[in-house]
């Protein structure tokens, strides 16, 4: 894990500020698909409520939990992205 912020804070300033942007962008891409796995999440739960009412308490706790553990993985790549853009110490344009 230390070889590659090595690596990575090399290229940083070695002028390379497009791949530090770059990566931060493919990691902001994984909030994409968690919108699009959240939206499936909810989508199958409430068609599993109108095909068997009496399991909609049960469906609902499962719901809440997968949404919950599906919008983590959206926090960790924003929290890559911004440790992407600010701990590397991206130069200022200018």
């Amino acid at each position: 894990m230390g070889i590659l912020v090595n690596l990575v804070n090399v290229l940083a300033e070695a002028g390379q500020v497009g791949l530090v942007a770059l990566g931060a962008g493919i990691a902001m891409l994984c909030g994409a698909g968690n919108a699009i796995g959240e939206g499936m999440i909810c989508a199958k739960a409430i068609e599993g409520m109108t095909r068997n009412p009496e399991m909609q308490s049960k469906l609902n706790s499962t719901m809440i939990l997968a949404v919950a553990l599906d919008e983590t993985t959206g926090i960790y790549a924003l929290v890559v992205a911004v440790l992407l853009i600010f701990v590397l110490g991206v130069p200022a344009l200018g």
